[in-house]
């Protein structure tokens, strides 16, 4: 399809290597790094890091992260889980013993081991050519000498005052002057870059060991957590196999369970069955189809997907041709169907970011603290920035996603890889929270329904039928939001969801066509 270059921005071209990033700095940290020899592995290490300084509301080193990574982009590729665990001592009784019925976002209990760092260094030694020291120099000087924030962050940064205001360590450093930084201004983290310091020096033990673990865990037992020094050391990332589907003879990969991946190949599946080319459909009726298969792939993740070390998941049974079946006969062009019961907590603060280098290794990537600055608690001496993926965890015995000692729960945040036969074709990632798997589906059908590149699929107009609602942005029509609200939708409207990036690789040219998320301050760069 020929780009409109009236709108929007052209997908990047590429022969050597490319990056995607939610900010330009990371992407030049990747390219820089590509550039110097190392590889996509290196790269995205670096830029993950670099990303935990400068976009400090949708990741840091106190959070979690997923990897997909393809090694010269042939063969199934691997996966890595490098999600954290709840502390040993959360139980379900001891929750119900001290009156608390749901784990909220402000409280230490939201705060599980964070399994980033772990991930980070696990594939740096596995994978990568450069040392984690190297890696982190331009996350360790953003954070000393500060960095100047950009529009998105600078936006979302406002709107989390009355949180950050919450933890007068949090304020004090993420709110100089009493307000968050705005738009051109310089930030400075020296805490944090202490901690990065200590990375660097001693790898993975460097932040699950010694006076960077002890101010974290002190920090969570003032104020009533369960974490102790053994929780942290006890961290440890897991490999595992991508799981897939087949849609117009490509192969989506993600993340298994404990992750919400699943969710997407069940979106996908279902709509398989439809000619989504057809002329006849019109976009309401595109939006209404993936609306319906959403709510009822978002009904099945919500009642049983868990952390599949401690409950049985059905991962077969849901992605059978027999379920998606089931689902597409319960649905009708005309009407909206029952909404299906969610998950309350809103999060949706995520960064996500793809590279593939000159031998086409191709990684996808994604670091998360859940909610906007996670928790809101930080590491007094430390400056990491708690996660909240606690609130994920139920507390009632028998679900799927029950809290458990050193259990890890449902995830949202998800990468992906698209592939043919044995050849992988394009790491790519949506970020958004809940969001996540509707946004993977956009890409996939984008680019094999209505042959869009990756730039394009990215930045089409996005809905989401989440909570009773059909969410849809500002670039849909009124007309369409009539349409779907006469077919039985509740439509609301939505500032602009979610954030993605992409890279294609055209083997046959040797081509790589690199996309990066206009609604967020991010680029790809290839070179």
């Amino acid at each position: 399809m020929r780009r409109d270059f009236n709108v929007g921005r052209s997908a990047i071209y590429a022969e050597n290597g490319a990056a995607a990033t939610a900010h330009p700095m990371a992407t030049l940290a990747a390219v820089d790094v590509l550039r110097s020899g190392g590889n996509a592995v290196d790269a995205a290490v670096a830029a993950m890091a670099l990303l935990c300084v400068i976009e400090p509301q949708a990741t840091g080193l106190g959070g979690d992260c997923f990897a997909i990574y393809s090694k010269g982009s042939s063969g199934k590729p691997i996966g890595l889980n490098a999600s954290g665990r709840a502390p040993a001592a959360a139980t379900v009784d001891w929750y119900r013993e001290h009156g608390i019925d749901e784990i909220q976002v402000e409280t230490p209990h939201a705060v599980t081991i964070p399994g980033a760092v772990d991930g980070w260094c696990r594939l740096i030694e596995d994978h990568g050519t450069k040392s984690i020291g190297e890696l982190l120099q331009p996350a360790i000087r953003a954070a000393e000498d500060g960095f100047i924030v950009a529009p998105r962050v600078a936006y979302d940064w406002d709107k989390l005052t009355s949180k950050l205001a919450l933890d007068p360590n949090t304020s004090a450093r993420f709110l100089p002057g009493g307000r968050a930084p705005k738009v051109g201004e310089r930030h400075v983290q020296p805490e944090l870059a202490w901690t990065l310091k200590c990375v660097a020096k001693d790898g993975r033990n460097g932040f699950y060991r010694g006076p960077v673990a002890e101010d974290i865990v002190n920090r969570l037992r003032e104020l009533g957590g369960l974490h102790t020094m053994d929780d942290f050391d006890a961290s440890e990332p897991t490999y595992v196999e991508p799981i897939s589907t087949t849609y117009r003879g490509h192969q989506v990969y993600e993340i298994p369970p404990n992750g919400q991946g699943i969710t997407a190949l069940i979106i996908l599946n279902v709509l398989s069955g439809f000619d989504l080319t057809d002329p006849s459909l019109s976009l309401a009726d595109r939006v209404h189809l993936l609306a319906e298969a959403s709510k009822a792939a978002y009904l099945r993740r919500d009642a049983l997907i868990g952390d599949p070390t401690m409950v049985d998941v059905p991962v077969e049974r849901l992605l059978s041709a027999e379920e998606a079946d089931r689902i597409r006969a319960s649905i009708s062009l005309d009407r909206a169907g029952t909404p299906a019961p969610v998950d309350p907590f809103v999060h949706s603060d995520t960064t996500y970011l793809t590279v593939v280098d000159k031998d086409r290794n191709a990684i996808s990537f994604i670091n998360s603290l859940f909610s906007g600055f996670g928790s809101g608690i930080m590491g007094p001496k430390s400056g990491v920035m708690l996660q909240n993926r606690g609130t994920s965890f139920r507390i009632k015995e028998g679900h799927p996603n029950a809290i458990a000692p050193r259990k890890r729960p449902m995830h949202t945040i998800i990468p992906a890889m698209l592939g043919k036969g044995d050849t992988m074709m394009m790491p790519f990632g949506v970020m958004g929270g809940h969001f996540q798997p509707v946004g993977h589906t956009n890409v996939v059908t984008g680019m094999l329904d209505l042959g869009l590149d990756p730039q394009d699929a990215l930045a089409a107009p996005r809905s989401f039928a989440y909570d009773g609602e059909l969410r849809l942005e500002a670039t849909f029509s009124d007309a369409v939001a009539q349409d779907l609200q006469d077919r039985g939708h509740k439509v609301v409207r939505q500032e602009p969801v979610g954030g993605g990036q992409a890279i294609y690789i055209d083997h046959e040219r040797g081509t790589l066509i690199a996309g990066s998320e206009p609604r967020k301050d991010g680029c790809a760069i290839g070179y």
